[in-house]
This record gives C-alpha cells, sequence and structure tokens, in this order.
C-alpha cells in the first residue's frame, strides 16, 4: 500500500485529467461503469460475500452490506439515471458589465477532490464515484473494514474503465480502511477540498470534531411520527408499519412515534399487532406502555430517558403519548436529529403548524419518512441525507457537488 499522501497527490494531479473531460466524455464513463457492474456482477457477489461472512446475521447492518443481484442490477439502473442528469458544473449564475466596464460572471465549478468516509454500504461507493465523476470531481473513498473486499473490488472495476478511457486511474481511489489513517484524511486541507462523513453518530461527530478539511455532515436519522388526533387511524398505523419495517437499518427509518393521547388506545390496537407480525421491539413510555401491556404485545420494554432521541437502526423503536401538537412539537424539537419528520393528520392548521415549525430536512405530511431518498426525490443517487443548513440540506445528490467561481474580464482596469 502507498503512503497516505501519496494516494493524496496523486488525487490532486487527477484533477488535471477529469477537467479534461466534456460532459459527454463523463457520461460514459458512468454508462460504461453501469455495464461493468452488470458483466460482473458475479464476481461482486462473491467478493460481498467475504464480507458478509464476516458479519454476525444478527448485526443490523447486515443488509445494509448485502449487494444480491437485484441490488446489483437496481445500481446499475441508477448510475444510467446519474449519467442521464443534467451536468451541474459550467452554469452561468449571473453575469453583468459593471461601470467601469468590467465584465463579471459567476458560474459553477466541481469542488475538486471529494473524500467520503462511510461504513458497510458498498452501493454508497458506485453512487459516490458516479457522482463525482459526472460533476468533474475526483473522489477519494475511505469505506469501512465491514466491506472491505467488495469495495475494493468495485473500486478496481471503476478504475479498470478510466483505464480503458485513456484516463488517470486515479480520479475514483479507495483509501484504507484501516482506523490509524483517518487522522490523515481529516487533517489533509493541502489535498482534499470537502470531506463528507456518511454513517454513525459516532462517526460522524468523530469527523466533526477532528477535520481541518471542510466537512458536509450527511446525518444520522432520528426520525418521528406524529400521529394527531384526527388521523384515519388505519392509514397511519400502515404508514408507521412502512416507516419501521421496511428497510429499519437505514437512517429515513423511523425510531418513534408520538401519539396523541385521545386516540392512543383505539390507534395502539390497530398498530400493534402489525409490528408484532415483525417483531418489533417497543419502548414505551408509562402510559403507552399500560396500554400495550393490556393487549398482551409481545416485546415490549418501560422505556428509559435514553430510548427517546436513540437511532435505532433495528426492528426497535419508543413510543410516547402526548396531550397536543405543541408537547409533540418540543419533543422534536428536543430528540429530532433534523433529518426527517411526519405527521399524520387531517387537520389543516395543525398541518401547517408542523410543517412550518419543525426544523429538519424534510417533513411529511400522511407518508411515510422511508421516502427521504436522492433517486426517490429525481436527483439520481444520493451520497447522503445533509442534515446541516450550510451548502446542501437533504438529499445531497449531483446538483451540490459544484462551488461558484468568479470570471472578471478587462480592458486594462486598474483600482
Amino acid at each position: 500500500m502507498e503512503s497516505i499522501e501519496d494516494q493524496l497527490i496523486s488525487a490532486q494531479n487527477a484533477k488535471k485529467s477529469i477537467a479534461a473531460l466534456s460532459d459527454k466524455d463523463r457520461q460514459d464513463i458512468i454508462i460504461r461503469i453501469a455495464e461493468i457492474i452488470s458483466e460482473r456482477k458475479e464476481d461482486i457477489i462473491a467478493e460481498n460475500l467475504k464480507d458478509l461472512e464476516r458479519m454476525s446475521d444478527a448485526d443490523p447492518k447486515k443488509d445494509r452490506l448485502l449487494l444480491n443481484a437485484n441490488r446489483i442490477t437496481e445500481l446499475s439502473k441508477s448510475l444510467v439515471d446519474v449519467s442521464n442528469l443534467e451536468d451541474p458544473t459550467n452554469k452561468i449564475l449571473s453575469e453583468k458589465t459593471i461601470e467601469n466596464g468590467l465584465f463579471i460572471q459567476k458560474r459553477t465549478v466541481p469542488l475538486g477532490v471529494v473524500g467520503v468516509i462511510y461504513e458497510s454500504r458498498p452501493n454508497v461507493t458506485l453512487d459516490v464515484a458516479a457522482l463525482c465523476i459526472r460533476s468533474g470531481n475526483v473522489c477519494l473513498l475511505r469505506g469501512g473494514q465491514d466491506a472491505y473486499h467488495t469495495n475494493l473490488f468495485v473500486v478496481s472495476l471503476i478504475q479498470q474503465v478510466l483505464a480503458e478511457k485513456y484516463l488517470d486511474v486515479n480520479i475514483v481511489q479507495q483509501l484504507p480502511a484501516e482506523r490509524k489513517y483517518i487522522l490523515d484524511i481529516l487533517t489533509a486541507e493541502k489535498y482534499i477540498d470537502v470531506i463528507i462523513p456518511r454513517g454513525s453518530n459516532q462517526l460522524i461527530e468523530f469527523v466533526r470534531k477532528n477535520a481541518l478539511v471542510p466537512v458536509i455532515e450527511t446525518g444520522a436519522g432520528v426520525c418521528h411520527t406524529y400521529v394527531e388526533q384526527s388521523a384515519r387511524l388505519e392509514d397511519a398505523a400502515k404508514i408507521v408499519v412502512n416507516a419501521k419495517v421496511s428497510r429499519p437499518s437505514v437512517c429515513n427509518a423511523l425510531d418513534t412515534v408520538l401519539v396523541d393521547r385521545k386516540i392512543a388506545k383505539p390507534f395502539l390496537k390497530i398498530l400493534a399487532p402489525l409490528l408484532a407480525g415483525y417483531n418489533v421491539e417497543i419502548f414505551a413510555d408509562e402510559d403507552s406502555y399500560e396500554i400495550l401491556k393490556e393487549q398482551n404485545y409481545p416485546l415490549i420494554n418501560k422505556a428509559e430517558p435514553e430510548d427517546f432521541g436513540r437511532e435505532f437502526l433495528d426492528f426497535k423503536c419508543s413510543v410516547k403519548l402526548v396531550d397536543s401538537t405543541d408537547e409533540a412539537l418540543d419533543h422534536i424539537a428536543k430528540f429530532s436529529s433534523k433529518h426527517s419528520e411526519a405527521i399524520i393528520t387531517q387537520d389543516a392548521v395543525k398541518t401547517e403548524l408542523f410543517l412550518n415549525q419543525v426544523d429538519a430536512a424534510v417533513v411529511y405530511l400522511n407518508a411515510s419518512t422511508r421516502f427521504t431518498d436522492g433517486q426517490v426525490f429525481g436527483l439520481g443517487a444520493e451520497i447522503g441525507i445533509s442534515t446541516q443548513k450550510l451548502h446542501a440540506r437533504g438529499p445531497f445528490a449531483l446538483e451540490k457537488l459544484v462551488t461558484e467561481k468568479w470570471i472578471v474580464k478587462g480592458e486594462g482596469q486598474v483600482r
């Protein structure tokens, strides 16, 4: 393995190679990557199996790690979708000629070298590579040890395509997964233009506290669904179940159900057997615990304070009864990670109150939080869901992998 500095220098040098490409060239590269992962599907699955065999079946992250034939096919399709997206670079944002004759133009340009640190999700390797190539960026990928073999092989396929096109293969690189290198990455402000962490709260917090390179956070998801008293209970139960069980290991999955006390008994009577069917373990506040206990819910615990504001990433959730929309809003304000929050209601006034007051990247009315996704929102693949407020918020996709440059043209003017 080359030293980390050698890789960083080669990434800086690779900027020249990708900068020379036309929009059509970048599209063709991504389409070819989509083709090669389909062609080498069985080989990818074999490498992925090496990683899967090292992880316990009880680990909820195992679903994130899995690449099967269907998922690879979907990844290939999503890469083609990225190739068809509009080029986000070289867009003229403004231009004018000022009084002294200077022509001033502002346009979009690539960020440069993008470093992404992530865990247990080899699909991110392909998503990030495609998004960076499409936007004219070089990317440095630091996946976790859990997906080591899969990531290594996928990056080798991407570099094979770059070599076929007579390009610098260092446009896409995998950085060492060993922990001893992570501080070298975070402090490489001479070589890396921006770092994007994607993963657990612990990972994101570590990056935030230790990085000298500018950071764009893609935050963990502590997601709530508030079932207000006017909600259609059957619909509300279906939404809650989907948000919790359709893929519990991802960041847009539900963590806490807030239920208006006036409808708690009838609603939980509908919800409980549906969640029990998926063996969802519930951490209930005192009042909801009594209701669920009366219904003989099989997997129930009395909630501890730390069970609110907790990202479960598993078939687990917390339940709390509230007396009003204001109380629900206060709870969300205290415990939300500002990712995705939902209200189930038929009350127009409370709808507007919730949608306007909840501080989150995405807020929902009568829908599952599981829709928070760049591809679902028509943005192609995504790097992650940004929960911060600078540069990007919500699905962080192609359109945000650029910055701005001012171009000023003169004819001898001096100040």
